[in-house]
């Protein structure tokens, strides 16, 4: 086989038969809905709509590449009820290895203080799984002519299969304390594919590994102008540990009269695989952020410390609603 069968096949190897990896981002504060669903909601406004992309190991192969977009609506039907949804495409290999993933997710805010100062959250999710690669895209060892490979020669090689769709569900719960507009903590749980979807594609069953996630992040004020915005997170998912740690620091430009504008950095590390710096910035109800991931992992001596490109962008809309205002008209004898 060819070098690119071996990272292709490492690639349906390690999603299948390890641990069923599920995917994973960078910019994690700026992906609530597929971190938790409890999150779903979070924010001061009415829609909140989110963008991420993630290009990884282009030094190495043919790049491992995500697009994910999600949507929130608070307080559809009820004040403390709110609804929310994210669709991802992650493709990776020759064989374009793909997985398409569709949750809607929908959760709840109940008040533990009359002032809104703590509040607890629960969420659900739901959805669609579907998994796929092109085996057309593939070279075996039966093409090989003596000199080299021939894509007009047969295979050889019957692929009964080369799709699997799932259901799977995930749930969570988390808890904020807000003491002001700059001073708040949030934390959460969740579990993912608690059903343990099949994802095998030639008869043996392999079940996607259960997904356990702990996260926790707050907003601190520093100064007058300066916020500190530490976070962490965890991600078991069977033989796979991912830790997180790391901090912003946010400069407010401006913020009066209805306008805002800030600039944020920082810095992050992932145990035993990378770091990485995040840059971007606010603009009223828009955020844009960009973070690099450095590699040092095994990985290193193929990837010449050239991990992942992220990219991320958010935006925030707010309806507009007039106030009632009865007008009184004088009589004209006074």
């Amino acid at each position: 086989m060819t070098r690119q069968i071996y990272i292709v096949l490492l690639a349906i190897f390690i999603s299948g038969h390890v641990s069923a990896q599920d995917i994973h981002w960078s910019q994690y504060d700026h992906n609530p809905v597929f971190q938790n669903p409890a999150s779903v909601g979070q924010f001061n406004g009415d829609y909140r709509f989110h963008a991420n992309f993630r290009d990884q190991w282009r030094s190495v192969t043919v790049p491992f590449q995500t697009l994910q977009i999600s949507a929130e609506a608070k307080g559809v039907l009820l004040d403390n009820l709110n609804f929310g949804m994210f669709m991802f495409s992650d493709a990776a290999g020759d064989g374009t290895f793909r997985t398409i993933e569709l949750q809607p997710s929908v959760s709840y805010v109940h008040k533990l203080t009359n002032d809104s100062t703590h509040l607890i959250r629960g969420g659900v999710q739901l959805g669609i799984n579907l998994r796929s690669f092109n085996a057309g895209a593939f070279n075996f060892d039966n093409q090989w002519n003596g000199t080299f490979f021939d894509n007009a020669l047969p295979t050889n090689e019957n692929f009964a299969n080369q799709r699997r769709t799932n259901f799977t569900w995930g749930t969570g719960l988390g808890y904020e304390y807000q003491e002001s507009k700059r001073k708040r903590v949030m934390a959460g749980i969740g579990l993912f594919n608690i059903n343990r979807p099949n994802q095998g594609f030639f008869g043996e069953k392999i079940q996607r590994d259960i997904r356990f996630n702990l996260f926790a992040r707050a907003e601190y004020e520093i100064g007058f102008d300066w916020d500190i915005l530490p976070s962490i997170q965890l991600n078991l998912q069977g033989k796979y540990r991912e830790f997180i740690i790391g901090s912003q620091v946010r400069y407010i430009l401006k913020d009066r009269l209805g306008e805002y504008q800030s600039i944020m950095a920082g810095a992050f590390l992932r145990s035993s695989d990378a770091g990485y710096i995040v840059v971007g910035g606010e603009y009223q109800n828009w955020w844009a952020g960009l973070s690099y991931d450095i590699n040092f992992s095994s990985l290193y001596v193929a990837s010449n410390a050239r991990g992942g490109l992220e990219i991320s962008v958010r935006y925030i809309l707010q309806r507009f609603n007039p106030s009632n205002i009865k007008h009184r008209v004088c009589p004209d004898y006074i």
